[in-house]
C-alpha cells in the first residue's frame, strides 16, 4: 500500500476524533472568553483544553506529511493546517481546521458541486466570524479607547468585515486585535473568490446545459429529417418498382 493510500486511511479514521477534539477546542475558548468570572479551576481547566489541542493537531499535520507520497504538493494543498499549527500564538484562529467538519458534513448534506461549495461557504463563514468575534473581543474589551467592549460590538464588527463593507464605526485598536482583522479581511476576500466563481460556474454550467439542450434537439430534428427522407426515398423505389413491372412487356400465349 502506497504512503498516499495510507495516509488517506489515516485521514479517514482520525476524521471523527479531531473534528470532536476541535469542537471541545472550540467550546472551550468561547467559554472562557464569554464568562471570564467563571470559577479560577475551571478557567484553568479550559485553558489546558485549549492548550492540549494544539500538539495533537501538530502531530496530525506531521503524520499526515510524513504520509504523503509527494510532500510539497500536500504542503501547498494544506497550507491553511501548516500555518495554523505553526503559528500557536493564533489559536484563536484555529477555527479554520474546522474545514475538516464540512468535509466530513458535505458528503452528508449533498452531492452536487454547487452545493458542495455554498456548505463549504457558509459553514467556513459562520466559524471564521464566530472565531475572529471572539478573539477581538478577548483583545479589545480591556484596552483604552477601545471601541468594542461588548460581544455584540465583535460580532458587528466581524461581519462588517468579513464581507469588506466596513463601517468604520467599531475598530479594533491593540496589535492582536488588528492583526485579526487583517486575517479576517483576507478570509473575506477568499470567501467572495469563492462565492464569485461558484457563480460563475453555475452560470457556465446552465449556458452549457442549455447548448447541450438545443444541439440534442437539433440532433433529434435532424434525425427525423433523415428519417423522413428515407421513407421518401423507399416510397419512390417502391413506386418505380411497380411501373417498371407495368411497361414490361407481357409473354405471348
Amino acid at each position: 500500500m502506497s504512503r498516499d493510500r495510507l495516509r488517506r486511511r489515516y485521514e479517514e479514521l482520525s476524521q471523527w476524533p479531531l473534528v470532536v477534539l476541535a469542537v471541545l477546542f472550540v467550546a472551550a475558548y468561547a467559554w472562557g472568553v464569554l464568562r471570564p468570572d467563571l470559577p479560577h479551576p475551571l478557567l484553568a481547566t479550559l485553558r489546558v483544553v485549549t492548550v492540549v489541542t494544539w500538539p495533537v493537531f501538530l502531530g496530525d499535520y506531521v503524520v499526515r506529511l510524513g504520509l504523503a507520497d509527494q510532500r510539497w504538493r500536500f504542503v501547498r494543498e494544506n497550507w491553511v493546517d501548516g500555518i495554523a499549527v505553526l503559528l500557536p500564538l493564533l489559536r484563536p484562529l484555529r477555527i479554520i481546521s474546522l474545514v475538516r467538519v464540512a468535509r466530513v458534513l458535505d458528503r452528508r448534506l449533498t452531492t452536487t458541486l454547487h452545493g458542495r461549495v455554498a456548505a463549504y461557504v457558509t459553514l467556513t463563514a459562520t466559524l471564521v466570524v464566530f472565531m475572529a468575534s471572539l478573539a477581538v473581543y478577548d483583545a479589545e474589551r480591556g484596552a483604552p479607547d477601545a471601541s468594542i467592549t461588548a460581544y455584540d460590538d465583535a460580532v458587528w464588527w466581524a461581519l462588517t468585515t468579513i464581507t469588506t463593507v466596513g463601517y468604520g464605526d467599531r475598530y479594533p485598536v491593540t496589535g492582536e486585535g488588528r492583526l485579526v482583522a487583517v486575517l479576517l479581511m483576507l478570509s473575506g476576500i477568499a470567501l467572495l473568490g469563492v462565492v464569485t466563481a461558484a457563480v460563475a460556474s453555475w452560470f457556465v454550467g446552465r449556458v452549457a446545459e442549455a447548448a447541450q439542450a438545443q444541439d440534442d434537439a437539433d440532433d433529434a430534428a435532424l434525425r427525423a429529417e433523415v428519417r423522413e427522407l428515407a421513407a421518401e426515398v423507399r416510397a419512390l423505389r417502391a413506386e418505380l418498382a411497380e411501373s417498371e413491372s407495368e411497361l414490361r412487356p407481357t409473354g405471348s400465349g
